[in-house]
């Protein structure tokens, strides 16, 4: 069965910082641009980050620039999105993406799988 898997979200006080994982399994992350999305309560899914499949181009949410970092390590099967400096309007469930291309895609429609989502909370 093929799959993604997020984890490490949680709630965390404004400045603090978290790390996502996104581990597939079934297929392997190598072959994928990977992206990560968040919806927000009452608010449409919105683009935070992706990278392309061989890891050399990244590309941020202007909001996020600077405070988030993805990277990739195809030996473990895993993206990674750090996240530093968090703000209350972080909050929301992310989830990541795989798309079979070299090249990443701002639609979440242009993604060929979806994990179920990790929670993040940002509160003080």
């Amino acid at each position: 069965q093929l799959q993604l898997v997020e984890s490490g979200g949680g709630e965390v006080q404004p400045g603090g910082s978290l790390r996502l994982s996104c581990a597939a399994s079934g297929f392997t992350l190598d072959n994928y641009a990977i992206g990560w999305f968040r919806q927000a309560p009452g608010k449409a899914r919105e683009g935070v980050s992706c990278i392309s499949r061989g890891g050399g181009y990244t590309t941020y949410l202007d909001s996020v620039k600077g405070r988030f970092t993805i990277s990739r390590d195809n030996a473990k099967n895993t993206v990674y999105l750090q996240m530093d400096r968090l703000k209350p309007e972080d909050t929301a469930v992310y989830y990541c993406a795989a798309r079979w291309s070299p090249f990443c895609s701002g639609s979440g429609g242009n993604y060929d799988y979806w994990g179920r989502g990790a929670q993040v909370t940002v509160s003080s």
